[in-house]
């Protein structure tokens, strides 16, 4: 890849995950998983394309960072089965 390439890459993706501090980590999660929607309905096929990859690489980062995150029981498949009448 040429610096041009990578260039282009860097902007298309926005700041490595990694190099975000806490709080820009959870800044920029909220901010995709609010215009998932959008980008979903009314989006080109590249802009859901690179709107799929950002948020896969934040949402990998933030797993990255807390693999002991805490889950809500009714969020297993346990939990929903026990919501069942």
């Amino acid at each position: 890849m040429n610096e041009n390439e990578h260039e282009h890459e860097h902007r298309h993706r926005g700041v490595d995950p990694a190099e975000l501090g806490e709080q820009d980590l959870l800044r920029e999660l909220e901010t995709i998983h609010r215009s998932r929607h959008d980008t979903l309905l009314y989006g080109s096929a590249a802009a859901l394309e690179a709107h799929n990859v950002r948020m896969a690489d934040l949402e990998a980062e933030y797993l990255r960072r807390h693999p002991e995150r805490p889950v809500a029981p009714g969020r297993t498949r346990a939990g929903a089965r026990s919501r069942q009448p």
